[in-house]
């Protein structure tokens, strides 16, 4: 016996390969801060440890590249007729099943590094304080089409339709 979230069964709906790009430049500033104090520990106190620190960032920063992307490509949605799917993850999977009638608030963020690469977020809440659900890195305009589509899907459930 099959459940209706499997992944198998559902075409999904993938996020902009451009989210990618923007998650690698966030780290990638965060480590050269790290690499830079590091070095700077190490060239005015002579703390030796200061390279070692500096080496270490420097394979974070790989091992982080690497793993956005993979990390990236594991996102999707998909609009069912009940509910809206919501996958991630690549170690621990989540899929999260939100049913239209329970939406309460569906937000577009645009932070400015990813309202740079035409991207937004798109975040789901219900009447459950803890269930907000967060569908980064969609073009600006699939974004806003289904922010549209949804609360159409989550007026009609309330009313009963």
């Amino acid at each position: 016996m099959t459940t209706h979230l499997e992944t198998h069964e559902i075409e999904w709906r993938r996020v902009s390969p451009r989210l990618a790009v923007a998650e690698i430049i966030s780290g990638t500033i965060f480590w050269l801060i790290v690499i830079a104090a590091a070095i700077g520990m190490w060239a005015l106190t002579d703390w030796s440890w200061g390279l070692w620190l500096a080496g270490a960032a420097v394979v974070f920063l790989i091992l982080g590249t690497i793993f956005t992307i993979r990390q990236v490509r594991a996102y999707g949605y998909q609009l069912r007729e009940d509910d809206l799917v919501v996958r991630r993850g690549i170690m621990f999977l989540r899929l999260v099943s939100v049913p239209y009638g329970r939406m309460q608030l569906v937000d577009i963020n645009r932070g400015p590094l990813i309202r740079a690469l035409g991207l937004s977020e798109l975040k789901f809440v219900t009447a459950a304080a803890s269930s907000a659900v967060v569908i980064p890195g969609l073009p600006e305009a699939e974004a806003e089409q289904l922010r549209d589509r949804l609360v159409e899907l989550a007026e009609t459930r309330r009313a009963g339709l």
